[in-house]
């Protein structure tokens, strides 16, 4: 094992003591490649265990579209040591709960239970990481259960047919325009072969994050991972992620997708957008700020002084930008125009509001609200356990470092007004954009 490391992180930020008040950190790499992070929170006695995967939908091989959150679902099937069915109910039956969530670019497990059965939760953890019990009834079980979830949350709904769309249109060759739920005929021909190729790659220490928040102590907590995690044998087959990047994209990109369950039109449009880098974050914290002062603040933001109030042809506008991407992502903007409006109206009076806040730049004032707003979420999100263990996970998964994570609240704190105009300049160019009108079926 590496040696241990404590990480005040508030101690990287004393030349702005602003975020001084910042979670204690320590961590830890096992000799097996497994990294650690603990952050200690002693208010309650209570922990969240996560174990965080550097794997995603966006690493697929292409035809296989889903199998990263089918394996997710598969997980919980059951081990040599764990019945079939029986690991949720383990948790639940201890006062605890537990899940899992895929996204493009990681895979992660957590529970949320008592201090004292953190142990446990190691312990099985650690035996479904390299020692998953899967036959062909549980793949068709669960194969079936995903197509159901896909139906109920993406076919009967307009909206997310939509924004499948839309993706596949920004993307021309990244897997980002793959939906991390997989194709319906991609997942209807999944199989046992494809779920255990899957996790024997992948589903290793030395391609995963330990994260433990809560009342514990650190050297505890790293003696425990020891014992449990350690043992556990590395893979010879994690190496560095390589996707597919994107082209020059040449010219802008329009879609119309009528549906007649569609009760709320709209229109859209996503840029490609940089994403946030270790080391270089000021990019992608002027971006955080830029779509804050343009659309996160309600009727305050910039569309929704403008399209609400001022000349109020929306019911809804906002703007929209993820600073957590392994690769470059996308901004957005919408607006939901009233009763009456076209869709050709709104999106003109959107591309009005922009072109005007590209010529005078950022209200002084609202900016200066804007960055005590993300000041203080910053501070509120120390009270949030389970938000600040997804936080780091997150964030190291996707290649950014503890000094990258203790450093983003200050990085947004600097963040100025030509820092925001020329992070708008350089994304609001339409060649890089998609831009989309949801409607009900039947209308122009």
């Amino acid at each position: 094992m590496k040696a241990s490391r404590l990480l005040l992180v508030g101690l990287l930020a004393l030349a702005t003591p602003v975020f001084a008040q910042q979670a204690k950190v320590t961590t830890f790499t096992l000799q097996n490649g497994m990294e650690a992070v603990v952050i200690e929170d002693h208010r309650a006695p209570v922990v969240t265990h996560m174990v965080w995967y550097r794997v995603g939908s966006a690493d697929e091989a292409p035809g296989k579209s889903g199998i990263a959150h089918f394996l997710e679902h598969l997980m919980f099937v059951g081990t040599d040591d764990i019945p079939e069915g029986d690991f949720s109910r383990i948790i639940e039956g201890l006062g605890g709960d537990d899940n899992a969530f895929t996204s493009y670019d990681y895979t992660a497990y957590f529970q949320r239970i008592s201090t004292e059965h953190l142990e446990l939760m190691m312990t099985m953890e650690a035996d479904r990481m390299r020692d998953l019990v899967l036959n062909e009834e549980a793949v068709q079980t669960e194969r079936d259960v995903v197509l159901s979830e896909r139906a109920q949350r993406t076919d009967s709904d307009p909206g997310s047919l939509f924004s499948e769309q839309r993706a596949a249109a920004l993307y021309m060759n990244h897997h980002y325009g793959i939906p991390v739920i997989g194709w319906r005929h991609e997942i209807e021909q999944l199989n046992l072969t494809d779920a255990l190729e899957f996790y024997r790659h992948y589903y290793a220490p030395n391609n995963a994050i330990l994260v433990v928040a809560g009342d514990v102590d650190p050297h505890e907590v790293e003696a425990l991972a020891v014992a449990h995690y350690g043992k556990l044998e590395p893979s010879d087959g994690i190496t560095a992620r390589a996707r597919p990047t994107e082209p020059p994209h040449l010219s802008p990109r329009r879609l119309e997708f009528f549906d007649a369950r569609v009760s709320n039109p709209y229109v859209i449009r996503s840029y490609l957008a940089p994403e946030r880098n270790t080391g270089s974050q000021s990019q992608a914290a002027a971006l955080t700020v830029l779509a804050e002062l343009l659309g996160g603040s309600g009727l305050t933001s910039v569309l929704g002084k403008a399209l609400q109030l001022e000349d109020p042809i929306a019911v809804s506008t906002g703007a929209f930008y993820s600073a957590t991407s392994l690769d470059p992502d996308s901004f957005g903007v919408y607006v939901v125009p009233g009763a009456g409006v076209s869709l050709q109206e709104a999106e003109a009076k959107m591309d009005t509001v922009l072109e005007e806040f590209l010529l005078n730049g950022p209200d002084p004032a609202q900016m200066e609200r804007i960055k005590a707003q993300i000041r203080a979420s910053e501070i509120y999100a120390l009270d949030d356990q389970n938000g600040l263990a997804r936080r780091y996970g997150a964030a190291l998964s996707i290649g950014l470092t503890i000094e990258d994570i203790a450093n983003w609240p200050d990085e947004l704190n600097a963040v100025t007004a030509d820092d925001v105009m020329a992070a708008a300049r350089d994304v609001f160019t339409l060649e890089n954009s998609v831009t989309g009108w949801l409607m009900k079926e039947g209308t122009e």
